[in-house]
Parts: C-alpha cells; structure tokens; sequence
C-alpha cells in the first residue's frame, strides 16, 4: 500500500487517511467522532474531503512551530 494521498480524487477513504498519517483506524474515527477531521458516507461508504484532510496536516505542521 502506497503513503502517498492521492492528488486524482477529491475524497479519500480512512484507510487512505491511516496510511497517509501513519494513524491507526481508531485514531483516525476518533479525529472524525470530534469533528476535527470532516467527512461524509455515502451509503457505508466514509469519505474524508482531501481539503479537509490537507487543513488538518496544515494546522499541525502551524501547532509544532
């Protein structure tokens, strides 16, 4: 499984989420229970929009300087 988000799509999947910040399932839903990552379903599907996910590492890139 490749690290890298993927730059084609403007959602991604959790597990696309977990390789990308090296997070675990449970700390990538718990981002999501507290609304600090957003996201959607679409049917059982969960979606995290890229901006948002981009936001997310920006903001803790911002909090570590």
């Amino acid at each position: 499984m490749t690290t890298a988000i993927p730059t084609s799509h403007t959602a991604v999947t959790v597990p696309e989420v977990m390789a990308a910040l090296k997070y675990s399932r449970s700390k990538v839903y718990d981002l999501i229970r507290s609304g600090v990552l957003p996201s959607y379903t679409e049917g059982r599907a969960r979606r995290i929009p890229l901006d948002a996910l981009r936001t997310y590492m920006n903001d803790r890139l911002e909090e570590a300087a």
